[in-house]
């Protein structure tokens, strides 16, 4: 690779961690503490599934389908030509083809996108078809960059990863439910009535995202030692704001949106940080 285009190639991932800085700090505090040869990789993923976001969540007034169908191609024109020119795309494409990620994952992910765009209540099988899109398999591209080609080890930890991405994304269907009902008229958990909200449904919720929860961190114990710390930063930030949330009563949650204060999220940081050093954790 020439230096141009090493140039090119450094500012694409450059703009993927920018977008990962701009929209999410416990992300950003978690990809710190993992090995730097994963940074790039691990920001490259974020930059394409928040955008993907972006275009189904924030882009009022546009015709969401047609941008998500174009990004859809554009997504697989890059990965099969090893080159765009959108930095994002550039990036991804990168860590596809470098770590070998499964075409399927990406499938998925782009089709739990465009579930966005026409379900506003889920059924138990929607459900988790969504949640396997748009959470499970992020957490399985990032398991392939940190199992850096070791299929046993992939294969290992793929089940734990796929809880892991489960527990935080219910985590954040609890966190944002005031928000997707009233701005986009939408409920992920099956069978749910926001109107009707109560503290028993919400402890039915929560004990199954605590299942969840206490599996992902058997596998969490068994990734890599660049990439535990990192990820169970992010694990701790994510069951800090589930505490919380549990602590919550269900007229608040609906009213509100559930925080972790950014000094909260970088003592979280430092404590597992140093606990890991000292043996801890």
């Amino acid at each position: 690779m020439t230096t141009s285009q090493q140039l090119f190639e450094d500012t694409t991932f450059e703009c993927s961690k920018l977008i990962t800085q701009r929209y999410s700090t416990s992300f950003s505090l978690g990809i710190r503490t993992l090995d730097k040869k994963f940074h790039r990789s691990i920001y490259g993923i974020y930059g394409f599934v928040r955008y993907a976001d972006e275009i189904v969540d924030t882009f009022h007034g546009f015709d969401k389908k047609s941008l998500l169908d174009r990004f859809r191609a554009d997504t697989y024109q890059a990965i099969d030509d090893k080159i765009s020119l959108n930095p994002v795309l550039h990036a991804f494409q990168v860590v596809v083809n470098g770590y070998g990620i499964d075409r399927e994952l990406i499938d998925a992910f782009l089709h739990s996108m465009e579930m966005d765009l026409d379900f506003t209540k889920y059924n138990d099988e929607k459900y988790q078809e969504y949640i396997y899109g748009s959470a499970e398999v992020v957490g399985l591209m990032c398991l392939k960059v940190f199992c850096e080609g070791d299929g046993d080890s992939y294969d290992r930890l793929k089940g734990y990863a796929c809880r892991l991405g489960a527990a935080f994304q219910k985590v954040n269907f609890l966190r944002d439910i005031k928000s997707d009902f009233e701005e986009r008229g939408r409920v992920y958990f099956p069978g749910v009535d926001f109107l009707s909200f109560d503290q028993s449904v919400k402890r039915e919720i929560e004990e199954d995202i605590q299942r969840d929860f206490d599996e992902a961190l058997i596998g969490i114990e068994q990734l890599p030692k660049g990439a535990k710390l990192g990820v169970k930063v992010a694990y701790l930030y994510y069951l800090k704001l589930f505490c919380k949330i549990k602590n919550t009563t269900p007229e608040i949650i609906t009213q509100q949106r559930i925080r972790i204060p950014n000094a909260r999220k970088a003592s979280l940081l430092l404590a597992t940080y140093f606990g890991s050093k000292l043996g801890f954790s």
